[in-house]
């Protein structure tokens, strides 16, 4: 069983598509880097998956069972932009209130991850700074024992030292095992560090997708003379105008082709080259770094 399965997924707002034709697939136990500029439908997914909203066309199964039905929502794990929880509301409150909604309740996880945040319990969400509301909110979130966890930037506005933090206590749960985690996040120096999978939305649809080692596998960066022709199956499809000697290509095997030194792009480049694909951005030749898929 997959952790997420979609066919023809879309959803739209109004006269705008927020997503469409998304064909996808997570696997269980993967944690999965989601990244794609602002309007890309990274929060489309999410809520999709969450069952917050339906889709306009297309299926979409969240670990077989329908998003948002009864047998879903003990299996899934949402934390929003912000970490929006009740700032009126005590620390202490916002725990029991958390328990007595699922099913599921890690007691002794939350009361050690308060501890270890020094938090008050007395101490009302909105006294709290951003970094300690993200950190409580993965907490509640872990308590109930998910089998998917869902991740809607949840780092965006964290000072590094918070972002730090939240990250390790999110990667510790993973270590556990047996959890599902999708990220949404805009900083790819993260996907490196914690995640084994991708995927690249771009203005709605799906742009790339699959483990990461794979995806690096797929690429290289090609170095020679200048006007030479690219070997066979290399495809140029964006650059940055600077001249004429070095390539970032697809690759299906390795280049064996004398004439060119292979080298291993970064994660960073592959990923901007599929959304200058998606942003409706033609490719340019000659190129001192093409982007291409």
């Amino acid at each position: 069983m997959n952790a997420l399965d979609s066919a023809g997924l879309g959803r739209r707002y109004r006269a705008r598509w927020g997503l469409r034709h998304v064909d996808l697939t997570i696997p269980e136990h993967a944690v999965v880097g989601l990244v794609g500029p602002n309007g890309a439908g990274k929060s489309t997914l999410l809520h999709l998956a969450t069952g917050l909203i339906s889709p306009t066309e297309g299926a979409l199964r969240v670990l077989g069972k329908a998003p948002g039905s009864r047998e879903a929502l003990s299996d899934v794990a949402f934390v929003a932009q912000d970490a929006p929880l009740p700032r009126r509301m005590r620390v202490r409150d916002v725990v029991t209130l958390a328990q007595d909604m699922n099913v599921r309740w890690d007691a002794d996880a939350v009361e050690s991850r308060i501890d270890s945040l020094r938090l008050d319990r007395g101490h009302r969400i909105g006294e709290l700074s951003g970094g300690q509301r993200a950190q409580l909110a993965l907490a509640l979130a872990l308590a109930k024992q998910p089998r998917l966890l869902l991740l809607d930037e949840p780092v965006a506005s964290l000072d590094p030292l918070a972002r730090r933090g939240f990250l390790q206590a999110l990667m510790a749960a993973v270590a556990e095992g047996g959890l599902t985690v999708v990220f949404s996040t805009h900083l790819l120096d993260d996907l490196e560090r914690i995640c084994d999978h991708l995927v690249v939305l771009g203005q709605g649809t799906l742009a790339l997708t699959g483990s990461i080692d794979d995806i690096v596998a797929r690429h290289a960066v090609l170095v020679g003379p200048a006007g030479r022709p690219l070997p066979r199956g290399a495809t140029v499809i964006g650059g940055n105008g600077h001249g004429g000697h070095q390539h970032l290509v697809s690759i299906t095997a390795p280049i064996l082709d004398p004439g060119w030194e292979q080298l291993t792009p970064s994660l960073e480049e592959v990923v901007l080259a599929h959304l200058q694909i998606h942003s409706g951005n033609k490719p340019r030749t000659p190129a001192h770094r093409l982007e291409v898929a």
